[in-house]
This record gives structure tokens, C-alpha cells and sequence, in this order.
């Protein structure tokens, strides 16, 4: 299904039904069918759902294509969400075998291109989301997956570089700044790289800048604000990154699982574990926890953020938490 729900008040305005029976079920106890985030640009709603299909809708509901030529065994459910670059829709389809990327006509849902991944062995499945960026006026996509971390060109797919990290099950998405990409491994043992993007070619031993193994996440994605970066491990440690050269400003327990992404906002900086219950602290070299709050029942997903307003969705509820006067940070 896709819904739409009333911003302020919470009714639901409409849904639409996309695919009536799973391809696979095959998913992990937190995952769902559902977890990849919905794409909203130039109008369209995109929307993912691992290997049971892809779809387009306009913003009444109203499907525009769907797409459910894409086979492969997901190992743990869906987790790629959808990414415009260009006039493609990119995702990965990294499963149990044969890995690879693809790039969807974003106005017809045809398939552009389909990338095979880099030559890998052991545990091959990943779930992460591409990063578009436009550096010195060119386009590419960077996607973590099993063992490597590769750049592509979105107008056709091609591979413009790759680097070695050796995890698999990778979960969080890549940031962008200063210069560098950060991206986590994931499992087994989680570390942080920061790898510049301009290579060419396999740039393992030459672009990867700084790396560390203290307390990486698995699952949450960090958040970068100006110089510092901010991480929590999926067991409850939270850091603070000098984000050009690795260094440790801090690092706390801050209790709780994680598998939500880190946000910020307003100078604060949010972690929310799975629990339901959500930590704030205020951005900075020193740690300092500002209040922590209850939502009251399980929540596994990343926040969403629109005018002022926090929106998150629990195990039962869509939450909306907004401060009393529109337009003010919660």
C-alpha cells in the first residue's frame, strides 16, 4: 500500500493498493515490507519495496507505472530506498547472490541499466541507500554493498571507482562533505570510513582517508553537522567525530538499541531507540543530554522532518510532535 495522511490532523486522505501478494517473504523480525522510505519528487511519489516490486504514483493516489521484473533473494526483506539521479531512479538489489544496482526510467519505470556489483565471496546482501551527488559538474551515485563501496555514473550505470571495507549487511546510507563520503561496514565488525570520491578505478590503498572501528553503527545512519559527526551504535553508544581527520571529540552511552538514523536539528542532536523512547542532546564538542522523552510503544524508523514538525512511526501509530506555534523546531 501507499497512504497519504493529513499533515495536521492525521486523517488519511488515500490509500493505494500496489502489490497484493509478496514475492518474498523472506524479512528480518525488524524489518517489513515497507521499509524503504517513499521518494517524493517533481511531483511523483516513488515507492520500493525490495524484490515485490516498484511503483510511481502521483500525488492523488493515481498509479503512473509499476515495475516487478526485479528478482532476487532479499535475505532479510527490502531496506534500499528509492534515489533520483538524473532521470534515473536508483537502488540496490543486493541479495543472498549476484548483487547488483539498477537505474530506473523515472517517467516510465523501465529499466535503464542493471550494474553487477564488484567480485565478491561469503555474505553478499546489503541494504543501503545511495548517496547522488554532483561533483565538478558530474553526476554519480555511491552505494556501499558487501566487501566494497563503489561510485557509479547514473546516466549508464558504469562503475567509476570502488574501495575495500569487507563488511556485508550494510545498513547505513552515506553522507557527503568536507570532501569526503562517510559510510559504516556494518557487520560484523563495524567501522567508519571516510573515502574522497574523485578516484578512479579500485582506490582502496590511495582515497580512503581515515577509518575507525570504536563504536561504528551497524544499522543507524550518522549525521554530519558543520565540522563534527555524529554516530550511536546500534548498543547504545553515541560519539562525536572531528569529521575531516577522525578524531574523538566524545563518547557516551546513551542506553537503549538503535536502528533508526541520528537527526539534527535546531542546534540538538536526536537519537531514538527502539524501545520508544527518545534522546536529545545539544550539538557540540561536549556531550550534554538535554531531555529524553517517551513515545510509548516500539520504534524502528528514521524520523521524517516537514515545517517545524517531527513525524515518526511506531509500531502502531503515526506520531506527529510539533512544538505549539507552526514553524518552531519540536
Amino acid at each position: 500500500m501507499a497512504l497519504s495522511v493529513d499533515g495536521r490532523s492525521g486523517k488519511l486522505i488515500w490509500q493505494t493498493e500496489l502489490f497484493a501478494r509478496a514475492r518474498s517473504s523472506r524479512r528480518h523480525q525488524k524489518n517489513s515490507h515497507a521499509s524503504p522510505t517513499p521518494l517524493i519528487d517533481d511531483g511523483r511519489l516513488y515507492v520500493h519495496f525490495g524484490t515485490n516490486g516498484t511503483a510511481c504514483l502521483d500525488l492523488a493516489g493515481r498509479i503512473l507505472w509499476k515495475n516487478e521484473e526485479l528478482i532476487y533473494n532479499p535475505v532479510h526483506g527490502g531496506g534500499s530506498s528509492p534515489v533520483r539521479s538524473g532521470e534515473v531512479i536508483v537502488f540496490s538489489c543486493d541479495g543472498a547472490a549476484d548483487p547488483f544496482v539498477v537505474g530506473l526510467d523515472r517517467k516510465s519505470g523501465k529499466i535503464r541499466w542493471r550494474t553487477k556489483r564488484p567480485e565478491s565471496s561469503g555474505k553478499l546482501f546489503a541494504f543501503a541507500t545511495a548517496l547522488s551527488l554532483d561533483l565538478a559538474g558530474k553526476k554519480q551515485v555511491i552505494l556501499p554493498g558487501a566487501n566494497w563501496i563503489a561510485g557509479y555514473d547514473p546516466a549508464d550505470g558504469s562503475e567509476l571507482w570502488r574501495a575495500w571495507h569487507g563488511g556485508y549487511s550494510v545498513v547505513p546510507r552515506p553522507l557527503y562533505g568536507h570532501g569526503l563520503v562517510y559510510f559504516s561496514s556494518s557487520f560484523d565488525q563495524a567501522k567508519l570510513f571516510a573515502i574522497r570520491p574523485d578516484g578512479k578505478g579500485e582506490v582502496t590503498k590511495t582515497h580512503i582517508a581515515w577509518q575507525s572501528s570504536r563504536s561504528a553503527p551497524h544499522s543507524p545512519t550518522p549525521v554530519l553537522v558543520g565540522e563534527e559527526l555524529y554516530c550511536v551504535s546500534d548498543r547504545g553508544i553515541a560519539s562525536c567525530i572531528e569529521a575531516r581527520t577522525g578524531k574523538l571529540h566524545w563518547r557516551e552511552r546513551v542506553g537503549g538499541g538503535y536502528s533508526a538514523s541520528v537527526l539534527s536539528a535546531g542546534g540538538k542532536i536526536y537519537f531514538q531507540i527502539e524501545k520508544g523512547e527518545a534522546v536529545v542532546i545539544e550539538a557540540g564538542k561536549k556531550f550534554k543530554v538535554l531531555s529524553r522523552n517517551k513515545l510509548g510503544e516500539r520504534t524502528l524508523a528514521s524520523y521524517a522532518i516537514s515545517s517545524g514538525a517531527i513525524y515518526i512511526r511506531g509500531a502502531d501509530h503515526l506520531f506527529k510532535i510539533q512544538a505549539s506555534s507552526e514553524g518552531k523546531e519540536p
